[in-house]
């Protein structure tokens, strides 16, 4: 699609997983050419998939592997294009392979950073000193180069050669202890990723400001987006609680430090429920009011906010007693006509049918040759007066060798069919990768 804010912008993507898939995501989608470099001798774990070659069976007896994670819960012929965590950020993005442990390979990856704006990866230290990924190593290939590093804790530091993902970093970060249950220690909890998406939009902000550097003043840029100090600051309350107070908050539940009742309350039929929130006492007045004024709502003990506070675990009770008898999602719209603040909770099929993103047009469809028809989550944002939509499905492993070393990189067909008969260029990973 013409006239996207970010058309003529190439961008070399060597990132896995979901940080920086998600940071290369929102910028494909505003028209910067993302040119994903992958290997056909190399499987990255968790980003193509949990193995290349997956068996069919749900589990063997030293190896687990989710089904679900697959479109139709089947790996297919080729697995590593049927991975639904793949599958959701890659869309708008081009893909091509090149083997670069070989001398040619790192040629050919030379070669495309010249003709490059941006370099993009979130690996472990090592591999990007390994690689020559470096700020210094790749502005010797091309001078106005814009790098992104996404490392866990820093390129600098004691800690930095740590290799983490993103669960670990939540609970470095301090995201884990707070987001826990009160009455359950921290090795129960399931696991969040909150950090991989937060420090994709940051590093995607990151190099859209280093665009604007270089457009105005001509020099590349090294932009180093920490993923652990991206969520830092989104616990800024529990952050300067200690050190203005000196209080080290805690497990937090559902629950507020400036809100009660607080929670997360059981509704009709199977795992349905609401969240309602009060922080006023005209709010609960008003949640008094459609609950029909229970008589133990008028006790001392729930007369004002403080005192409601200290008797959570009793208001709790009492409330989820009055929820479990109404449907989560007709409940959510009678409280909320009386100025209680409440949520249904949503389960992703409730997303797909719910009327306000159908009626916006959120989800759009998509068709990849290995995955069929599906509907995708949309785009992030609306800009009135730049139309956009979704306009690639996720990228095929290497679907698009030709454009990449024909057009971007001039190679001739005779160059062409030699490195792809010396193993560079192809749509499979090869038979040694299980």
């Amino acid at each position: 699609m013409s006239g996207l804010p970010l058309q003529g912008v190439r961008i070399v993507d060597v990132t896995v997983i979901w940080g920086g898939p998600y940071a290369t995501q929102l910028l494909a989608d505003w028209g910067a050419e993302v040119i994903r470099v992958e290997s056909r001798r190399h499987f990255a774990p968790l980003t193509r998939g949990t193995v290349a070659r997956p068996p069919k069976a749900s589990q063997t007896r030293d190896r687990v592997i989710p089904q679900g994670t697959y479109c139709d819960r089947d790996p297919g012929e080729r697995p590593w294009n049927r991975f639904v965590y793949f599958n959701t950020h890659a869309r708008n993005k081009l893909s091509m392979t090149v083997d670069l442990t070989k001398p040619e390979g790192k040629d050919i990856f030379r070669r495309l950073v010249r003709e490059s704006d941006v370099f993009i990866e979130n690996n472990a230290l090592e591999v990007v000193e390994k690689w020559g990924w470096t700020y210094e190593a790749l502005r010797q290939i091309k001078p106005d180069i814009i790098v992104a590093n996404m490392p866990s804790l820093g390129l600098t530091g004691p800690y930095k050669y740590y290799r983490m993902r993103g669960f670990e970093l939540e609970c470095l970060a301090g995201h884990s202890l707070l987001r826990g249950y009160t009455d359950r220690d921290p090795t129960t909890l399931t696991e969040s990723y909150h950090c991989d998406a937060v420090s994709g939009v940051c590093a995607a902000l990151a190099i859209v400001m280093a665009l604007l550097h270089r457009r105005t003043t001509g020099q590349g840029l090294h932009v180093e987006v920490a993923q652990a100090e991206s969520l830092i600051p989104q616990l800024g309350q529990a952050v300067m609680d200690y050190t203005m107070n000196q209080r080290v908050q805690t497990t937090l539940g559902n629950r507020d430090p400036a809100a009660a009742p607080c929670g997360c309350y059981r509704c009709q039929g199977e795992e349905k429920w609401i969240n309602i929130t009060i922080t006023t006492d005209d709010e609960w007045q008003a949640l008094c009011r459609a609950m029909g004024h229970p008589a133990w709502s008028q006790e001392e003990r729930f007369s004002d906010g403080l005192s409601r506070w200290r008797n959570q675990e009793e208001l709790d009770r009492r409330i989820e007693e009055w929820t479990g008898q109404h449907d989560h999602d007709a409940l959510m719209f009678k409280l909320q006509e009386v100025g209680v603040p409440a949520g249904a909770v949503l389960d992703s099929g409730d997303c797909f049918a719910d009327p306000q993103l159908k009626e916006r047009g959120f989800f759009e469809r998509l068709t990849q040759v290995d995955c069929g028809t599906h509907l995708y989550p949309g785009l992030s944002w609306k800009m009135s007066k730049t139309p956009n939509r979704l306009r690639l499905p996720p990228c095929c492993l290497g679907e698009h060798n030709e454009y990449v070393y024909k057009e971007v990189l001039g190679v001739s067909d005779e160059e062409y069919a030699r490195l792809e008969a010396g193993g560079h260029i192809g749509m499979d990973y090869v038979p040694e990768i299980p």
